[in-house]
């Protein structure tokens, strides 16, 4: 009897052990290299950033229709850009037609309310007048400014600078606008951009560790052929010395 107690007590005790060990959550055993390689990508981001993309998209409502956070405005704002799009280079509608058929279908209905309502109540409705907010344009104007002085001063130093890297890379973009811009018209490059604009964001934002992985990967090769490039022709060009003369 003693010894049957205590093997069954053995038995409890072991099954209690084994069941404490299955609920311990499992913790997988991370080499030093491997740990060293997953803190590494938590701070390889693309282009250095350290804040949150919704942040650096501004942060605002803008940010929220980038980032799809109401599928229905961004989508919605996506179908609108499809159809104009669509409008003037499928139908090839003009805009100068648009607005007039617009103005055109607006007077009608202008009429049509003013007229049945004083044939129905025998006074004349008082219609709602459309007036745009001159503030508004006044500030589209003073952005648009404002970005293209910043775009004009970018250029202008980049060109007097001495950064042979960032004057090559500005150039080969210019040069890529203009081939693109080549393939179609000024519409089209625009509605490439928007929709661009809101699928990159999100689909960045969801995919982030393999895109910056991809993206540090596609930058070490072009920063290899780079050296190359460098230590077999343009260290040897040699450079100006631009300083100004001094003269008694």
């Amino acid at each position: 009897m003693p010894e049957l107690s205590s093997t069954a007590a053995e038995n409890i005790l072991n099954s209690l052990v084994e069941t404490i060990a299955e609920n311990i959550p499992k913790q997988k055993s991370v080499s030093f290299f491997e740990e060293d390689t997953s803190i590494k990508s938590q701070f390889n981001r693309l282009f250095g950033r350290e804040k949150p993309l919704h942040h650096l998209l501004g942060g605002g409502k803008s940010a929220d229709v980038l980032l799809w956070r109401n599928k229905k405005i961004s989508g919605g704002v996506l179908a609108s850009a499809t159809a104009i799009w669509v409008l003037f280079e499928w139908l090839n509608y003009h805009l100068l037609s648009l607005i007039c058929f617009a103005l055109f279908i607006g007077m009608c209905i202008v009429f049509l309310w003013s007229n049945a309502s004083a044939l129905v109540n025998r006074s004349q409705a008082q219609v709602p007048r459309v007036v745009c907010p001159e503030e508004l344009f006044v500030n589209i104007a003073v952005s648009f400014g404002a970005q293209l002085n910043l775009f004009l001063g970018f250029l202008q130093d980049v060109a007097s600078g001495r950064n042979l890297k960032q004057f090559l890379l500005v150039a080969a973009s210019l040069w890529a606008a203009a081939i693109i811009g080549s393939w179609c018209n000024f519409l089209t490059v625009i509605y490439l951009g928007f929709v661009a604009a809101h699928t990159l964001p999100v689909l960045y934002e969801r995919y982030e560790d393999q895109v910056d992985g991809f993206a540090y990967s596609v930058l070490g090769k072009l920063q290899g052929h780079y050296k190359k490039l460098d230590s077999g022709l343009l260290s040897k060009i040699p450079k100006g010395n631009l300083k100004p003369k001094k003269f008694d």
